[in-house]
């Protein structure tokens, strides 16, 4: 892991692979959408009427491959990618620039491994850092607020927390709504329709003796939206693999 938000797209746009919890700590981390300009206003709409899931950081004008978040190519400066096509999940790339069009409006949505740091700060410690696995991500029962093309379930990740932390992490979560915020959800996953060792998205974590499951929005939301949609193209991140900005997280909170 790189902690230089530069070094660490550099080494992706090289080839490598993986999740991007705990690269550059203190950097703000965001999850991507493009898709047609047809479809971007939908988008837009579904994000401003979901706000937990998708907080955004920036849209970018019609084919625009780089973004004001950091000196990048979104083609190439994630991990890996996902690719759409009328809803089904087509290819997984490392490099999207084959797959690039003019038409395409891309939405950077922040993400939770941006707060990570201020739970570490917080006493609260990774269970999917310390095992060495990407977050587990969950499909829920609740729905979001359709728009246009686009509906469906919000998807949460989940970290367990030791008991007498919890205030602690919903205290330092909720500082930073810009990327996803405070939880949405505390113990019970069963009241989310979830089964914590069949994670939808990412991997199955250890929670221990004395821990509470704690759910956050996340922004693999858009995408379960976008199976929906049958939108008949889009791009997105894998989900776990996001783009490193050169936003200090810092600089997101807000007290």
């Amino acid at each position: 892991m790189l902690d230089d938000p530069r070094a660490a797209r550099a080494a992706f746009r090289a080839g490598t692979a993986a999740s991007t919890s705990g690269w550059a700590d203190g950097y703000a981390q965001a999850n991507l959408v493009a898709l047609p300009r047809e479809h971007a206003y939908d988008m837009l709409l579904f994000a401003q009427r979901n706000p937990k899931p998708c907080p955004l950081l920036e849209v970018t004008d019609a084919g625009a491959w780089h973004t004001r978040t950091a000196d990048a190519d979104l083609r190439t400066d994630l991990p890996r990618y996902r690719v759409w096509r009328g809803g089904e999940l087509v290819d997984e790339p490392t490099d999207v620039r084959a797959h690039w069009r003019p038409d395409l409006v891309t939405f950077l949505i922040g993400c939770s491994f941006s707060f990570e740091a201020a739970l570490v700060e917080a006493g609260i410690g990774l269970r999917h850092v310390e095992e060495g696995v990407t977050v587990p991500m969950y499909r829920t029962n609740r729905p979001c607020a359709p728009a246009g093309a686009f509906s469906g379930p919000l998807v949460v990740t989940m970290r367990p927390v030791r008991a007498d932390l919890v205030a602690a992490a919903v205290t330092a979560t909720a500082r930073v709504p810009q990327v996803h915020g405070a939880p949405v959800h505390i113990g019970s996953p069963e009241s989310l329709g979830v089964v914590l060792e069949k994670p939808d998205y990412g991997d199955p974590v250890t929670v221990r003796d004395g821990e509470v499951p704690v759910f956050w929005a996340c922004g693999v939301t858009p995408q379960a939206a976008l199976a929906a949609s049958g939108v008949p193209f889009a791009i997105t991140h894998a989900p776990g693999h996001m783009f490193i900005t050169d936003i200090r997280e810092s600089a997101l909170r807000t007290g």
